[in-house]
């Protein structure tokens, strides 16, 4: 089911989010679900410069590798999230500098809801999980449980995840993520936010599009 052309095209998308920011060198990883497959990000590479040799194929159901290349240690909670959201195509671990600033900030907002666009893509709600360390079972579980019905979340003292249908969908997710942080950095953790009722209001006037 796995063709060349899939592989090729998941490279260019990890080069993509490489070029908008959101990665740099060995921080972050990427997925996508192809059937009951999914291509994953190798351990130690480079999401920015990924080679197709650096791709690893993996069973969705089962975690097993099936072309022999180790993925990335986030690679639990990467099939996690797949297995219990039939909905999600594409999972991204990012770094971008501001949400990570955000991320390592001793106060941060109460609400990310500084424009229409943070309720409508990224979430009403942003989840954080407290710091576990990098690909340990208590990270995974935790991403995999703030992500049964949500659709972003802030790792503390780590980054950002999030997830969603297709490539699209995820990085325009990731990059009003990383938009909503500087706001708030420069406003120094006290930005104006959209009030609970025109959040309802957005839910109302665009039925289906409020992001979860």
């Amino acid at each position: 089911m796995i063709s060349d052309q899939h592989i090729q095209t998941f490279v260019a998308q990890a080069h993509r989010v490489g070029e908008l920011g959101l990665t740099i060198c060995s921080s972050g990883n990427l997925s996508w679900r192809i059937g009951e497959q999914a291509l994953i990000s190798g351990t130690g590479s480079w999401v920015p410069s990924l080679r197709p040799d650096q791709v690893s194929l993996c069973d969705v159901a089962t975690g097993e590798i099936l072309n022999g290349v180790k993925p990335s240690m986030e690679s639990v909670f990467h099939l996690g999230v797949m297995r219990q959201r039939p909905d999600v195509g594409v999972v991204l671990h990012f770094q971008s500098p501001y949400a990570t600033q955000v991320a390592c900030s001793a106060v941060r907002p109460k609400s990310y809801n500084v424009t229409a666009e943070i309720p409508l893509h990224v979430g009403r709600v942003i989840p954080e999980i407290p710091f576990y360390r990098p690909g340990s079972p208590q990270l995974a579980e935790a991403v995999v449980d703030a992500l049964r019905n949500r659709n972003s979340a802030l790792m503390l003292q780590h980054g950002q995840v999030v997830c969603g249908k297709d490539f699209d969908d995820v990085i325009q997710r990731a990059m009003f993520f990383e938009m909503a942080c500087r706001i708030c950095v420069l406003a120094d953790m006290k930005p104006a936010v959209l009030t609970e009722e025109e959040v309802d209001e957005l839910e109302q006037h665009f039925i289906g599009k409020v992001t979860r």
